[in-house]
């Protein structure tokens, strides 16, 4: 069970526990179509509202990042005369991204937390075993394209987690400062130096030194045939 499930899995039982949607909301000053969209998948939940709704439950942080010990939870709301019993479905393994412009993931860790439904260009299921804050991106351009190995295609979709730390040789998505939009490259690092190389090798590698942010780690490429 990932975290993003996880935090959906307390999310029910609080919508539960207080009587529905639009009584969360006002517990915990988050708007009811928020909830909604987090409840029905359109959303994730991200770090910022997670702690948000800890603290108007009077919970203790990271609360909702813990598994469930039990498979069945029988537990009272504020209408005490109503038991509500909680039991995790099965698990698909399958997650929903937003696919999302170039643009918007250069500033992806400043947004990611607003992020709403509809400023996705649209959403994807994935099979990959990402966090609460992954994302998708359309390739576009040849420099990930390689004569032999590894070869991200123009028009690929590559499914990016935030939460992945970065090694030497992670495939990554990089927002230089001096641009708008971030680029997908592979992270070396030789000693205290680090370089963002294309694939294609026609592309020359770029030395990074403070002038970059690492955004995310490429953990999926899906080609469509």
């Amino acid at each position: 069970m990932n975290i993003r499930e996880i935090r959906r899995y307390h999310l029910l039982r609080a919508i539960s526990e207080y009587g529905g949607i639009d009584k969360l909301a006002k517990k915990t000053g988050t708007s009811a179509a928020h909830i909604s969209q987090m409840k029905n998948r359109h959303r994730n939940m991200g770090d910022k509202i997670a702690a948000r709704m800890e603290a108007a439950l009077n919970l203790s942080a990271g609360a909702w990042d813990r598994p469930p010990q039990e498979e069945n939870h029988e537990y009272k709301g504020q209408n005490e005369s109503a038991t509500y019993n909680v039991q995790e479905g099965p698990q698909l393994n399958r997650e929903r991204v937003p696919l999302i412009s170039w643009i918007q993931a250069g500033s992806w860790q400043e947004i990611s937390d607003e992020f709403h439904t509809g400023d996705a260009e649209e959403w994807r299921e994935t099979t990959a075993n990402v966090g609460p804050r992954a994302f998708a991106l359309r390739v576009v351009g040849d420099s990930m394209t390689a004569p032999v190995g590894l070869s991200i295609p123009d028009g690929a979709i590559v499914v990016i987690d935030p939460d992945t730390q970065p090694v030497n040789g992670s495939i990554v998505v990089a927002k230089l400062t001096d641009s708008q939009e971030a680029t997908l490259k592979r992270l070396v690092i030789d000693g205290p130096r680090r370089y963002l190389k294309a694939l294609n090798p026609a592309y020359p590698m770029l030395e990074i030194n403070g002038n970059c942010v690492i955004v995310g780690v490429a953990k999926k490429v899906e080609i469509d045939i």
